[in-house]
């Protein structure tokens, strides 16, 4: 019996990771993201393109919202089967859920009013996607998994979490089927990370797949070297502080956040920088570092001899966790120059709009990204500076401040390294799909792959259906 794989999510482009396999009446559904280009929001109020409750099984690879930002959405929609993750994840998931309906509540009555107050009409309805309560009711369909051992899904499916070294608890996903009397696999990639990152074990297939589903973040660039991170950070917190000003970050709360604690704190002990105040102005931020103090078990060498050491690789004297709306305003009212890391990562919600808000039209302060910005997010708009003013929450400001970016801080591998990791398999596979890429990075690294592989190699479009003999 053939297999069939949908590509639901992150075809020829980055967010939204969403992939349907179906054989027989056995459906598994593999991550289930959040859409969060401008262009494809609207995506997210489509119908699930299957009834939600013919849904078996979701693979979790990793807990970004872009990969699990949409579940409470498939569950409040009818899905009552098994969400299948590591531990790590799934407590991340939940984290990261939780924060997305909150936010959601949030801009759906902010917008709300300012449509009601300027008498017009946005493309989506203006009501929350889901809700807070609606992400409470996922968490108990999650079923920890642990890492490498075979999960048998029924009808003679089966899936294995192998790590892949981008977040805590990130793995890919291979599963195993039976089709005309053979028995075949399929492995997808979730997110690659890189090697020799800080805190985070390098990535680890240590398998091998007929078919490959492998990202293309950054399929067509290679990474700044890693070393050159402390340097450069070192670099823009001094500046900024010699002109007055603030360093704003928006940061992913996951990884991203952790890692840029890890550098300021070697950077503090070296005396290469002052010892500033430093906010980390997200909730879910400071949750996701409580999961990280709960699992030193995933941390790389470098991390656990901190931890022999006494210290911990996320901590550091004078670092504040700013947990309430109070406490996240009155930074503002703080004279001289501070460190504030907030979310989200691609500027699309949550508080960081508020700092830039405050930041952005100051041209002694500074505006740092960390992380990859999506076409049409904000983040992508300031940071290309596309215009020369910005508008946040409904009001124009002009572009002043300093516009920085650090590219080795990517949670995701490059070209390099994402062929690295697809070299590492123990055979070469038959065919690849290459997805979770902008389209020109899609096929720059898919025509990489049939140069290398001589491989058969497909890029995907949106919805589209493919038969796996």
């Amino acid at each position: 019996m053939s297999i069939k794989l949908s590509f639901l999510g992150a075809a020829q482009n980055v967010t939204g990771s969403c992939y349907l396999l179906e054989q027989g009446n056995r459906r598994i559904v593999i991550d289930c993201g959040m859409f969060q280009e401008r262009d494809f929001r609207g995506r997210n109020w489509e119908p699930f393109p299957v009834a939600p409750n013919s849904i078996d099984t979701v693979l979790l690879t990793h807990a970004h919202l872009d990969h699990c930002g949409l579940l409470p959405k498939l569950v409040k929609e009818g899905f009552k089967g098994k969400i299948l993750g590591t531990p790590a994840s799934l407590e991340i998931a939940q984290i990261i859920m939780l924060d997305s309906g909150k936010i959601q509540q949030e801009d759906a009555a902010f917008k709300k009013k300012r449509h009601e107050r300027e008498d017009r009409k946005g493309p989506h309805p203006v009501e929350a996607l889901y809700t807070v309560e609606d992400a409470e009711a996922v968490p108990p369909l999650f079923s920890p998994v642990e890492y490498v051992k075979p999960i048998d899904l029924g009808d003679g499916l089966s899936a294995s979490f192998h790590e892949s070294g981008h977040i805590l608890g990130a793995t890919s996903i291979r599963l195993e089927f039976g089709t005309n009397g053979t028995r075949k696999s399929i492995l997808f990639s979730g997110d690659v990370g890189r090697w020799d990152s800080p805190i985070i074990r390098d990535p680890n297939p240590d398998t091998g797949a007929d078919y490959v589903v492998t990202e293309s973040t950054y399929g067509n660039r290679v990474h700044a070297p890693t070393a050159d991170i402390p340097e450069k950070l070192a670099d823009i917190i001094n500046s900024t502080r010699e002109r007055g000003g603030n360093v704003v970050v928006p940061s992913f709360a996951v990884e991203r956040t952790q890692e840029l604690l890890f550098h300021m704190t070697l950077l503090r002990q070296a005396k290469k920088i002052p010892h500033l105040m430093v906010f980390v102005d997200s909730p879910m931020a400071i949750r996701v570092t409580e999961v990280f103090r709960k699992h030193p078990e995933l941390f790389d060498e470098e991390a656990r001899e901190l931890l022999r050491q006494g210290r911990h690789p996320c901590d550091f004297p004078g670092l504040t966790m700013t947990r309430s709306a109070n406490e996240s305003k009155a930074i503002n009212q703080i004279k001289g120059t501070a460190v504030i890391i907030a979310g989200s990562g691609m500027c699309t919600g949550g508080r960081i709009k508020h700092h830039l808000a405050n930041n952005i039209s100051r041209e002694e302060s500074t505006i740092m990204f960390v992380g990859y910005q999506a076409v049409g997010t904000l983040g992508r708009i300031i940071l290309e500076k596309q215009h020369e003013e910005i508008r946040i929450h409904g009001q124009m400001y002009p572009l002043r401040a300093r516009i920085e970016k650090i590219n080795g801080f990517s949670a995701h591998g490059d070209k390099n390294e994402l062929f690295r990791w697809i070299s590492s398999l123990n055979k070469v596979p038959q065919r690849v799909f290459v997805t979770h890429g902008e389209v020109e990075a899609a096929e720059d690294y898919a025509q990489l792959l049939r140069d290398k592989l001589k491989c058969e190699v497909t890029v995907p479009e949106y919805k589209q259906d493919v038969v796996l003999d």
